[in-house]
């Protein structure tokens, strides 16, 4: 599959980097980032909502859980197909896509559908489409991945010679478009462009089909066993005021017009789908350390759902771990789930060249910072070949990326007290206490060459398996007494028989 962009970023989000390079320096508060480590929650998990799930103090951020209550982990990538669309839409994913993400561990996919490939004419909607997104989360469901309904844009859609919004739904008032084809997402700054981001969120018509649209979405796949969740729209943008800087026009643009679209978006959802996670992103301007605007949605199964691309990264430069971008990051992105008391998952994140000298290090500081504050994460992009691909086209991981494969726990039944993965090594610990009601702790643990071993401690607590043979991925799940505090070690070698 073709590489999504060539370069992410413009030069307009280069010169908002250099206005905004205070909030970019690094503290003394900075944590360490030699392990993918999460503190300890204050309180047992509870009930499914996001708002009584326990945050951990050094956050403040709740877990995602599921319906028994237990503090979920989503590890995976987006999965995409935007080359083809009509009757060849999503005809670039196959099942191979699930069976290799299962293969390596992993749980969840982040898919992308389109509105122009749904309802092509205002009011006529694609039943071939329908079948296909169907026939895509049948796949997932088959090989157990997590999906969450991405409405995708770029570029606002075809209008533009992207994909997203509709023709019919896009009204530039006549401003003009001048195509960037080397730098994509200057595209975003057109009059044009923005002028549509403008209608859309205040034409009181347009309002209404994009609420139509994900009301039908709710309708037919609400009840799928595969679905988490719908993130509502991709990287939205909007329309700069005159002298107004980038910073200012994003916090504005989140506060004024994303907030009012998600509360309207999650009111037509909830209209067919009382249980779906929602999930929420800001613009792309949080990735230059800028906390978000956005304010309260009011729905207690909200997902913050940020992006996670470093502008230098995303125009070819190496990793520069004494910049001090992902310590800006973090503090810019936890401020709003920990005001509003929403559990993360970032939505994308990972560089175009990962070839270059210092991309190991990165992926090693990158994971340990998601897992401090996140619920989880999707990758860009799980496809086979170069560009952004995780895979080469015989499905081998293109290094360094085979380090986003490691152990976790997608579901623990108590509340995290540690969870750590520690790179230099290869072991994986978790602690957690036990609630008052039984569950099952679940471990993934993926193919290496020399096999896992697990032990487990705890009062009553066992393990349905002591190890996993090398080359295999497998799930190991722990039980355990209630109330108890339950340790678990995963370190690479072969099992030790007594």
């Amino acid at each position: 599959m073709a590489p999504r962009r060539a370069h992410r970023l413009a030069p307009a989000v280069l010169l908002a980097a250099a206005l905004l390079v205070g909030a970019l320096t690094p503290t003394a508060e900075a944590r360490p980032t030699d392990t993918y480590a999460r503190g300890e929650p204050v309180a047992d998990a509870g009930p499914v909502t996001a708002h009584t799930a326990p945050p951990a103090p050094a956050t403040g951020i709740p877990r995602l859980t599921d319906r028994r209550g237990r503090a979920l982990t989503l590890r995976g990538w987006n999965v995409e197909d935007k080359v083809h669309h009509g009757a060849e839409a999503l005809s670039a994913i196959t099942e191979r896509h699930f069976r290799d993400l299962r293969a390596q561990g992993f749980n969840f996919a982040r898919l992308l559908v389109f509105w122009d490939d749904l309802e092509p004419r205002r009011g006529h909607y694609s039943t071939s489409y329908l079948r296909k997104i169907r026939r895509v989360l049948d796949w997932a469901h088959r090989h157990r991945i997590h999906v969450v309904l991405d409405a995708h844009q770029d570029v606002f859609g075809p209008a533009f010679g992207h994909r997203g919004i509709p023709r019919w739904a896009t009204r530039t008032d006549g401003l003009p478009f001048t195509p960037h084809p080397d730098d994509w997402f200057a595209e975003y700054f057109e009059p044009a462009v923005q002028r549509a981001f403008t209608h859309l969120y205040e034409d009181a018509d347009l309002r209404t089909a994009q609420a139509r649209m994900w009301r039908l979405l709710a309708d037919r796949f609400g009840g799928h066993p595969a679905v988490l969740g719908y993130d509502l729209i991709n990287e939205p943008m909007g329309e700069l005021r005159p002298g107004e800087d980038l910073a200012t026009a994003a916090r504005r643009i989140e506060a004024t017009q994303l907030t009012p679209l998600y509360r309207r978006l999650a009111e037509a959802v909830r209209s067919r789908d009382r249980s779906t996670w929602l999930f929420v992103e800001p613009t792309p301007i949080v990735g230059e350390g800028v906390p978000t605007g956005l304010g309260r949605v009011d729905d207690e199964r909200v997902v913050y759902a940020p992006h996670f691309y470093n502008t230098a990264m995303e125009a070819g430069a190496d990793y520069d771990p004494a910049a001090g971008w992902i310590e800006a990051y973090e503090r810019a992105v936890t401020a709003y789930p920990r005001r509003y008391g929403l559990p993360v998952v970032v939505g994308e994140w990972g560089p175009l060249n990962s070839g270059l000298p210092n991309m190991p290090r990165f992926y090693d500081d990158a994971l340990a910072s998601l897992n401090r504050y996140t619920s989880g994460w999707a990758g860009y992009v799980w496809c086979y070949g170069g560009g952004y691909c995780a895979l080469d086209r015989e499905g081998r991981f293109r290094p360094p990326k085979e380090r986003t494969a490691t152990p976790y726990a997608p579901a623990v039944a108590g509340a995290v007290r540690q969870d750590a993965y520690d790179p230099a090594t290869g072991a994986y610990r978790l602690t957690y206490r036990t609630t008052g009601r039984p569950g099952t702790t679940e471990l993934s643990l993926p193919p290496t060459a020399r096999g896992w071993r697990v032990e487990v401690s705890g009062r009553g607590a066992h393990a349905d398996a002591d190890g996993v043979p090398a080359g295999e991925a497998s799930r190991v799940r722990v039980r355990a007494e209630r109330r108890t505090v339950v340790e678990v070690k995963v370190t690479p070698g072969p099992v030790r028989r007594s």
